[in-house]
């Protein structure tokens, strides 16, 4: 057995449902009962709630106008194209800044505007708009520097931008400090003063309401624009913001763009990644399929490439940088591995759970394009908040950190950030850079800031029950009633089923250390599988008695055969 052991879980049931709501819901509006008492369960239990969340409409969706600071970016950016001034689109180099980059100069050309793309190089010019950014707007002529999914605490670059002639419009999503940056304009629904009603907008969602605003002050037609919203359904799942009101209105009409997406770039990646003869693509496909690769480019390769993905109307060259792409997220999934080996052996030498309740580890030899991913990895095992640097053997380590429920990394960080050069993030995920000599200090910080402000419940992970089914109603009907209350990700999590006391007829490891079950009850079989989990078979108990299992119900498609799987959440031996 391993030496770090997974953190158990707790189940949380649903309380009783509200019979009377679910058989009223499923009267008014003709709904199957199950449906009925997962919406009621999730806070729709209201014939109008309910129906807008299964149906939004265009008035959902707020106008741009509400976000402060939105009149002063559209007169300066219209001001930009009336006197052919070039724009330096300037992103970021994860999912989120790389569609941001390619929305905005799609959609300024468009319009109008002479716009060119820049994304920084990760391991060159580091994150955010920083000197590189001012330099590269120099090196082209351009008057305005726009940015997306990053500039909010880009005080010293955006100073810098002014001293030399060129003006700063920041658009961002992520937490701005007690001062904004002195530019143009600053668009951020996080900013203090901002009463827009959705604050839960990705760095894409933010820009394309800055494309629509625009759209509107120079008679653009404004449907012309909702081609992009495949774009913003790719980058807002990827970057794990909260699938609710507007975001998830725009990701499922932006799913619908994106299968019959005219992005050749978008058309090339899912023909590589085998998506395009899917028909219906899922939020849970983007996540899994495309975002990564995607990511990839940004973490270990030349972020802009990605960006021409998504430029390019050749089809030629996007196949080809697809598979590029495709070949870098394979070294990616390869380093990303021997990275979360190396970090697991670390914490054997020295973890204590009683004693370490926010984790900081840090190596020489790690690659600074994965930390982030392998952070991820050791809040799902261990469910501590979890900073990752890589020093590399320099002065200056870069941090990418990630967090658990109830904790707000970014303000874990900000207490501890005399030990640091400078951060950045949100509650659930930041970035930092620190020196060396400084890392030992920023454990012992961190760590005693978890302890102050959590709870000992707190590290203890929690599998939420939607509804409890027996094997007899996980059948095809309802994989097919849940489609209904997509997309899932954030904010509208995949539905989690639970039957109790059901046999594992069949076990075996499968693949790079899955679990593949035969579960059995009441006459009928379901075929399960647990990514990750070849190493629970060890359990004291396991294959000895009936279990309780915690699952979400997905199609498996192989070999022209359609059937319906469990995808393990967790089991447990049956109560």
């Amino acid at each position: 057995m391993p030496a770090v052991l997974a953190a158990a879980r707790r189940w949380v049931f649903p309380p009783a449902p509200d019979t009377a709501a679910v058989d009223r819901l499923s009267r008014e509006l003709r709904l199957p009962p199950a449906l009925c008492r997962l919406l009621v369960h999730r806070g729709y239990g209201a014939s109008d709630a309910a129906r807008g969340f299964l149906r939004p409409q265009p008035d959902h969706i707020h106008p741009p106008t509400l976000l402060a600071g939105m009149g002063d970016a559209v007169a300066r950016l219209k001001q930009a194209i009336d006197a052919r001034e070039t724009i330096l689109v300037h992103g970021d180099y994860d999912v989120d800044g790389i569609c941001s980059t390619a929305l905005y100069v799609r959609a300024l050309r468009m319009m109008g505007a002479k716009a060119e793309p820049f994304v920084p190089r990760r391991l060159v010019d580091g994150y955010d708009l920083s000197e590189a950014g001012v330099k590269g707007a120099q090196e082209i002529g351009a008057t305005l520097i726009l940015t997306c999914d990053c500039g909010i605490v880009a005080h010293d670059a955006v100073s810098k931008a002014r001293a030399v002639g060129i003006d700063v419009i920041v658009t961002d999503h992520h937490t701005p400090g007690p001062e904004l940056p002195v530019a143009a304009a600053v668009v951020n629904p996080n900013r203090a003063d901002c009463g827009y009603p959705d604050k839960g907008l990705a760095g894409v969602g933010v820009a394309w309401k800055v494309c629509c605003a625009l759209a509107a002050e120079i008679g653009f037609p404004q449907e012309r624009l909702h081609s992009f919203l495949d774009l913003v359904a790719v980058a807002t799942i990827a970057d794990i913001a909260p699938l609710r009101g507007e975001n998830r209105a725009m990701v499922r009409w932006g799913l619908r763009v994106l299968r019959e997406t005219p992005n050749a770039g978008l058309r090339a990646l899912m023909r590589v990644t085998g998506l395009a003869d899917k028909g219906e693509i899922t939020a849970a496909q983007v996540s899994f399929q495309l975002a990564p690769r995607i990511n990839a480019v940004g973490r270990m390769g030349e972020a802009l490439r990605g960006v021409r993905l998504l430029l390019t109307d050749d089809p030629r060259e996007a196949e080809e940088i697809a598979l590029t792409l495709e070949a870098e997220n394979r070294w990616r999934q390869s380093v990303e591995g021997a990275t979360v080996k190396e970090a697991l052996a670390s914490l054997e030498l020295g973890y204590d759970p009683d004693r370490d309740w926010g984790l900081v580890l840090a190596s020489d030899g790690w690659h600074p394009g994965v930390i982030g991913i392998v952070a991820s990895r050791m809040v799902e095992r261990l469910h501590r908040p979890t900073v990752m640097i890589a020093l590399d053997g320099a002065a200056e380590g870069k941090g990418s950190a990630r967090s658990i429920p109830g904790f707000n990394l970014y303000e874990a960080i900000r207490d501890c950030s005399e030990h640091l050069v400078r951060f950045g993030g949100h509650r659930m995920a930041a970035g930092c850079a620190i020196r060396a000599d400084r890392v030992d200090g920023f454990r012992e910080a961190f760590n005693a800031h978890a302890r102050q402000v959590l709870r000992e419940e707190d590290l203890v992970p929690e599998v939420r029950i939607d509804l409890e089914v027996d094997l007899r109603h996980a059948d095809h009907d309802l994989v097919r009633m849940l489609r209904h209350a997509g997309p899932f990700g954030a904010g509208n999590a995949t539905p989690v089923f639970a039957a109790r006391g059901v046999a594992v007829e069949e076990h075996r490891i499968v693949g790079k250390g899955h679990l593949k079950m035969v579960l059995g009850a009441y006459g009928t079989r379901l075929d399960a599988i647990g990514f990750g989990m070849g190493e629970r078979c060890q359990e004291p108990g396991f294959g000895g008695g009936p279990v309780d299992v915690a699952f979400k119900l997905e199609e498996n498609h192989y070999n022209g055969r359609t059937s319906v799987q469990a995808r393990l959440v967790d089991f447990r031996p049956a109560e």
